[in-house]
């Protein structure tokens, strides 16, 4: 408390996205949206956000054209 009083920083934790949440967020759906978008369980997505899973290589594929295109993805939906 002190140094943090005296305008000293602690320690810095800095925190990766993984593509999953990326993915997640630049499309704006929550974590049950995106699952069932996905066709997976919250859990699943979960374990993938946490980095505790990988996701397979389809999975993969998807959270790649979300991350870097999720206008298209959203377009795709909306047709589907």
């Amino acid at each position: 408390m002190r140094e943090t009083r005296a305008g000293k920083t602690g320690r810095v934790f800095n925190v990766e996205m993984t593509e999953a949440a990326e993915a997640r967020t630049k499309l704006g759906l929550s974590q049950a949206d995106f699952a069932g978008m996905l066709g997976v369980s919250l859990r699943t997505l979960q374990d993938w956000e946490q980095g505790r899973r990988e996701p397979s290589g389809a999975a993969k594929a998807l959270l790649k054209v979300a991350t870097h295109a999720p206008k298209a993805v959203r377009a795709a939906l909306r047709a589907a």
